[in-house]
């Protein structure tokens, strides 16, 4: 790509667009102006071990301890893990598998905490002055805190902004765009709590070292855009908020940067190999609370919302809280329920069961009634290009559809499947009806199966190599040893017999022979 083309792609009149996406009905309106309430303490806490990117943390507690709010129950196992924390004070009634917030549906070790009421915090975190930290330090820390990417990746934060090692990062991007539709949570974190998020955004700022700090919020929030533009700079470093259209899949990292900085993220590389590291506003706001008060990621906000809900609401929640509490807490059900969705409409999962807990990295529960689900009979595929131009990774749907449902999976990995981030812009621009997303999970899950039996028979092949190597070593040790005993003893009995022919008499000669007569 010559010179005069490049800069053409990244003129800024160009800035703030990205290929592909859809408009939906974005219904937020529903929540946008309900103030984060409070939840109380609900009745049981059921706290995964699993609830990040990364290997289960390790438990610390047992069943009848009785544990403190804030309290480490469950360790990070490995550099891609985070810590669990006990999100109230009281006792631990149960330790085993339980129904994961998981589209598997699939049980995962779970501690389940009957709160006493009490409320009663153990020892705090150490408080940092990140003003006067070093990097390492307030890593360490935000690590210690157990915090994760609160967009719903669940990514280790300490991770990501260890980054900073490897790349040249001079921009923090904190990603403020929302774009799923209903959920209004991130947006009323920023109105209602500006000022955090950007000392947040300065802490992290400073572990990065970074240049910049900006905030990328769709147009249709206008009150957080004014409440964040109030700051022009965090712990020193310059401040700004960029504008993006209200356009989903605006909210996924690597179509952020692109309208906000203008820079385009090859496929399967990071946005930190660009320059920039980007975190939720929510992730922010949890750093705030872990370096300035010593408090651990035990709750978060979110939105509870859907015409199925009898009073849809921002919630403060504990990490844990059942949703059927959750549910109760804003009035119940209402109409006839369709499903219920942890996350957004375009990216969440139906639940299994209403018992599931929220994680660190659930942003919302959805009760849709059946006036708000798509209802339409599967068509075959007509190859308008609907999909083609809803996507916003340049992908053509139509023919990796065609591919996995022929099931050539190696053929749809050769026309980018691995590139599809699952946005469901696709599926939502079908006029089909197709199934595309739930087509492509099933794909890549698929070739990950093959991926991990070909992994698992090339480590067999790879051990069993090591063994047959170790073997033949030691053999080859044993026979050597075998060798220079033999040499050893060898030496030994032909010193033996030098020795003793040296203590030998000299033989007798003339009429000295024993036995001989003299004449």
């Amino acid at each position: 790509m010559s010179f005069l083309s490049l800069s053409n792609l990244l003129k800024p009149s160009t800035w703030g667009t990205v290929r592909g996406g859809v408009h939906p009905e974005y219904r937020k309106a529903l929540t946008s102006e309900a103030e984060t309430l409070r939840m109380p303490i609900p009745q049981l806490l059921r706290v995964p071990l699993q609830q990040h990117s990364g290997a289960m943390a390790e438990p610390l507690v047992q069943r009848d301890d009785y544990v403190l709010k804030g309290q480490l129950i469950g360790k990070a196992r490995g550099t891609m893990s985070a810590n669990i924390h006990a999100p109230t004070s009281g006792r631990v009634i149960a330790l085993g598998a339980f129904t994961a917030p998981h589209p598997s549906g699939l049980p995962v070790p779970t501690i389940t905490i009957r709160p006493d009421g009490e409320d009663k915090w153990g020892p705090h975190l150490p408080r940092l002055r990140p003003e006067m930290a070093d990097p390492d330090e307030i890593a360490a820390h935000i690590e210690l805190a157990g915090i994760v990417g609160l967009g719903g990746a669940a990514f280790p934060a300490a991770v990501k902004l260890n980054q900073r090692k490897r790349h040249a990062v001079d921009t923090l991007l904190l990603n403020g765009a929302e774009c799923e539709p209903y959920l209004t949570c991130d947006d009323r974190l920023m109105r209602e709590n500006a000022e955090e998020i950007v000392d947040g955004a300065g802490i992290m700022g400073r572990a990065i070292g970074v240049k910049q700090i900006i905030v990328g919020i769709e147009s249709n929030k206008p009150d957080a855009i004014t409440a964040l533009r109030r700051f022009k700079f965090a712990l020193g470093i310059p401040f700004s908020v960029k504008v993006v259209p209200a356009q989903y899949p605006m909210g996924s990292a690597k179509h952020l940067v692109l309208a906000v900085t203008g820079k385009e993220v090859p496929a399967r590389a990071r946005t930190a190999e660009m320059g920039v590291l980007v975190y939720n506003v929510g992730t922010a706001h949890a750093v705030h609370l872990a370096v300035r008060y010593g408090e651990p990621l035990i709750s978060r906000v979110i939105t509870v919302s859907g015409r199925g809900v009898a009073r849809p609401s921002n919630v403060k929640v504990l990490i844990g809280t059942p949703i059927s509490d959750i549910i109760d807490f804003c009035g119940g059900f209402v109409g006839e329920i369709d499903r219920v969705i942890l996350g957004g409409p375009m990216m969440g999962h139906p639940v299994a069961s209403l018992r599931v807990p929220v994680v660190k990295g659930t942003c919302g529960v959805l009760a849709m009634t059946v006036s708000e689900t798509r209802k339409s009979d599967q068509m075959p595929c007509i190859r308008c290009g609907s999909c083609v131009g809803a996507c916003a990774n340049g992908l053509t749907p139509f023919d990796l559809n065609a591919k996995i449902q022929a099931g050539d999976l190696e053929g749809a990995a050769k026309v980018g499947l691995m590139d599809c981030m699952s946005c469901g812009s696709c599926a939502y621009a079908c006029p089909s009806g197709i199934p595309l997303l739930q087509a492509f999970d099933y794909a890549r899950g698929k070739l990950a199966e093959r991926q991990g039996r070909k992994h698992q028979q090339e480590e067999t092949k790879r051990l069993a190599a090591a063994r047959k190597a170790r073997e033949e070593a030691i053999a080859e040790a044993k026979k050597q040893m075998m060798l220079k005993r033999k040499a050893e003893m060898a030496a030994k009995k032909k010193a033996e017999e030098a020795a003793a022919a040296s203590e030998m008499p000299p033989p007798a000669t003339g009429s000295a022979i024993q036995g001989e007569a003299t004449p």
